[in-house]
This record gives structure tokens, sequence and C-alpha cells, in this order.
């Protein structure tokens, strides 16, 4: 999860701030840094959601492998039907038996075909769009911890560290750690982590029977 931000705009702004800004004007603007992917990397839901959208791939590739499974199979059958319709011992009738069932299975083939192609591009479209809403999600819930943090420290502009300009060039080329609140938001947003469940108690020891 990158922003991309233009260069040029971005260096201009600053440069009218720099000039046009008195020095007690300058000392009031609270300007604060958040590494928006080491946010996002450290959030507990963002490992969760990758892991849902990983067990939905391999749920599809199962899918898909059984198709395939069926597909070989159809092939093997309209190789073995080819040398039964070759076979020169083969009466007449036995060749146009064979040869009905090898159009049945070619058009199996087709059929087959077309399904697995349909399946790969819907399966892949539907994971492509969860992936969109989880990370929207996401986002959406760290942009309210930072917002929550804009207000309560009174912030007049916060930048996103890891963001790139079209140039491929950082946005924030410097700043001082003590601007960063990254660990503060992520901190924050892993409140929320449902607890590890209790390991089960170890089985007390027997009591030992006294000797009559």
């Amino acid at each position: 999860m990158k922003t991309t931000l233009r260069l040029t705009p971005i260096l201009a702004v600053a440069a009218l701030f720099c000039c046009g800004a008195t020095a007690a004007q300058a000392q009031s603007f609270k300007v604060g840094v958040v590494d928006m992917n080491k946010v996002f990397s450290g959030y507990y839901k963002t490992k969760d959601a990758e892991n849902k959208i990983n067990d939905a791939r391999e749920v599809a590739k199962k899918e898909l492998d059984e198709r395939m499974e069926s597909h070989k199979g159809l092939l093997d059958e309209i190789n073995q039907l080819n040398k039964d319709v070759d076979n020169a011992a083969l009466s007449p009738a036995a060749k146009s038996d064979r040869q009905k069932k090898r159009e049945d299975k070619i058009n199996q083939v087709r059929s087959l075909e077309q399904e697995i192609s349909e399946f790969k591009t819907s399966r892949e479209k539907q994971l492509q769009e969860q992936a969109v809403r989880m990370r929207n999600t996401i986002v959406e819930e760290i942009m309210t911890v930072v917002n929550a943090r804009v207000k309560s420290d009174n912030y007049d502009l916060v930048l996103d560290k890891s963001g790139q300009s079209l140039n491929g060039v950082l946005v924030v080329l410097h700043s001082n750690d003590k601007m960063e609140f990254s660990d503060d938001v992520i901190t924050a947003l892993n409140k929320t982590r449902p607890a590890a469940t209790a390991a089960p108690a170890a089985p007390a020891a027997p009591v030992a029977t006294p000797k009559k």
C-alpha cells in the first residue's frame, strides 16, 4: 500500500510555506509523520486478511486441479479411442461406435476447457475484489486511529513517511524521529487483538493415599 504523490507540487508548497511563514507561525505549525507501510504490516488484521486470501486461493486451486484432472482423463480416453478407431482388426460397427464415443468425449473436453477458462477468470476477479475490500477496511481503521491522534495532539499536517512521488522518490526525504508516531498507531490498533486461547491446565498430580 503506497501513496503516490507528485513531487513538484509538494516541493512548491513547501517552498511557499518556508518563504511566506513568519518564525512564530512556523513554531506553531505542528507536523507529524507516520510510516503507513510499517503500520499496515504491524496491524494484526493485515496478517489475518492475508491468511484468509491465501486460504481462498488454496480452495480455488483445489477446485481447478479437480477440473484439470478431469480434463486429463478425457484426453486419455480420446487417445485410447483414437487407437481403437485405427485398429484394423476392429469391425466397422465397433469402429463406428468408437468414433461416436470419441466425438462425445471431444465435445466434453471443449465444454470443460471453456468452464476452466471462465473459472480462472471469475475466481481471480473474486479474490482480487476480496483483497481490495479487506485492504480498504484496514486502511479505514488505520486512518480512524491516525485522525484521532491528529485531533488529540492538534497536528496541522501529517505525512506518510513511506509515500513516494511519481518519480519514485520518497516524499518525506527527512524527518526527526520525534515527529513520528507510527508505533503508537500500531499499539492502538492491536489493542483489539483477540486474546490467545489459554493453554489447558496440566492435570493435577494424584493425591497419595495414606498407608494404614
